[in-house]
């Protein structure tokens, strides 16, 4: 089958073999995928991943155990836990020791034209919402995810560090949830994207000193100054929460976050549910993001835009519109 792989620098592939769906899985036809900065990470050597990168994606499902997913319109978790042990019994799959993670560690991703995921991993997409909103459910459920760190006896201000894809989702997620945001970046096109989604959008060199000093702070820059940068605008007592991942390490002065007694919360998946019914109400609307899309035989050149510098989503189309 037609396949992007990483094995170094990513390339296409006509041959690779169809995915076995071993039991309890689902054989999903990809119909169209997100190029996502951790995939961009993935082709400089992050976490050594070698085969089919992708994990947002929205499919149909062709072969299942269970009757009632096959001919469904799908997204996934990307998280595969093994199902057993003690964090899977308990709904802590996200960090099964044991876990495959789609596209990523372990298991081929969306950038093919069929992929094999556990059954119980599925979420149906419902009639009423299009493939170009439900592909963004999986960075929708992390950027949701947030508002899970947020102390309820807390009331004020966020700011989101990184005016790109997740920042994005991240503040207009916040929103959602009644808090007052700003997301902090360099673009003012997509600081524009921002303030049309009812987010306030503050160049960083611009940003004022009354909005520094915030009790939450979300670092999304995908750059390694960026959690310096977060702990620095952080209210004493705050509470920073990490989305960046990069490929390199990050040199960082720890003494801040001891002197102001700051909150350090790493954060990674969230509710693949909540976020298509966040999406199917209308209430993250994703599509002012999308840049560009390409066909699946020219998946190379969609990650080539996505790595440009500013470059906002790519979308995969693998079945043709």
């Amino acid at each position: 089958m037609l396949a992007l792989v990483l094995d170094g620098s990513p390339r296409l592939v006509t041959d690779r073999p169809m995915p076995a769906r071993a039991p309890g899985e689902a054989l999903v036809r990809v119909r169209v995928s997100g190029v996502c900065d951790t995939d961009l990470q993935l082709a400089r050597g992050y976490l050594g991943f070698s085969g089919v990168p992708g994990h947002e994606f929205v499919g149909e499902v062709v072969d299942a155990d269970e009757g009632r997913w096959i001919g469904a319109r799908v997204v996934a978790d990307i998280n595969a836990g093994c199902g057993a042990c003690e964090d899977c019994v308990a709904g802590r799959g996200h960090h099964c020791a044991r876990r495959t993670v789609l596209g990523i560690a372990g298991r081929d991703g969306a950038f093919a034209e069929l992929l094999a995921v556990p059954e119980r991993c599925l979420v149906a997409v419902p009639d009423g919402l299009d493939d170009d909103r439900a592909v963004f459910a999986e960075p929708l459920a992390a950027a949701l995810h947030v508002l899970d760190e947020v102390d309820p006896r807390v009331t004020g201000r966020a700011l989101v560090l990184g005016d790109g894809k997740l920042g994005q989702l991240i503040a207009r997620a916040l929103v959602s949830g009644g808090i007052d945001t700003t997301l902090v970046g360099h673009h003012p096109h997509k600081l524009a994207l921002a303030r049309a989604a009812g987010v306030r959008g503050v160049l960083e060199a611009e940003l004022p000193a009354a909005l520094r000093g915030a009790p939450l702070v979300v670092e999304a820059t995908g750059s390694e100054r960026g959690l310096a940068q977060a702990i620095g605008l952080a209210a004493p007592r705050g509470t920073v929460v990490v989305k960046t991942t990069v490929a390199g390490r990050i040199d960082l002065d720890l003494a801040p976050v001891v002197i102001h007694e700051l909150r350090l919360v790493g954060s990674r998946c969230g509710d693949l549910g909540r976020a298509i019914e966040a999406l199917a109400r209308g209430e993250v609307d994703p599509r002012p993001l999308i840049e560009a899309r390409y066909p699946l035989a020219r998946a190379d050149e969609a990650f080539a835009h996505a790595g440009r510098r500013g470059a906002m989503k790519v979308l995969v189309d693998v079945v043709p519109r």
